[in-house]
């Protein structure tokens, strides 16, 4: 049995909850949600992104398969796949940009005069995202992905910054 709290737990002891609900009242994101808040989403989109989930369906998968440990991460119970889905449609993206923007800014601050960081984050921030886009194969066979399948990769690129902001697309 567990004594301790889990690393994941503890990494969002590092994250202002009330600064994120500031956000959600500011966009008005929980606005009709009985179950599934802003903040659980957050939590089950960031849970999915540090164990390296390759799709939505594999992080409803793990999360899940760790049903029993939901409460200590802070999510509570497992969700279905349709929840998360419309949750991530529907909501304002705003409230995660904004709130990134203010995790970055605060991490400025902590590395401020830290000469051992690797990473020089006083310039810009960039997300990168890589989608696979299917196609048809016998419509573009110079696109082979599988034996069956064709398929292009995009990745694009968005800076966060509050003075800086625009999105590249490469092909």
């Amino acid at each position: 049995m567990n004594q301790g709290k889990y690393v994941f737990a503890q990494i969002f002891e590092f994250v202002s909850h009330n600064e994120f609900i500031k956000l959600v009242k500011k966009y008005n994101g929980d606005y009709k949600v009985k179950y599934f808040s802003c903040w659980k989403q957050f939590l089950c989109m960031a849970f999915g992104q540090l164990t390296h989930r390759e799709s939505l369906s594999d992080t409803i998968i793990c999360i899940k398969a760790n049903s029993k440990k939901l409460y200590h991460l802070g999510i509570g119970s497992a969700i279905s796949k349709s929840t998360l889905s419309k949750a991530n449609e529907n909501r304002d993206w705003r409230i995660y940009q904004d709130f990134a923007l203010l995790l970055i800014a605060k991490a400025k601050i902590l590395y401020e005069g830290d000469d051992q960081l690797e990473v020089d984050i006083k310039k810009n921030v960039f997300i990168i995202d890589s989608s696979i886009i299917d196609l048809c194969l016998s419509l573009y066979p110079w696109a082979k992905f599988r034996k069956t399948k064709a398929a292009i990769k995009m990745h694009t690129s968005k800076a966060l910054s509050n003075t800086f902001n625009r999105s590249i697309l490469y092909y």
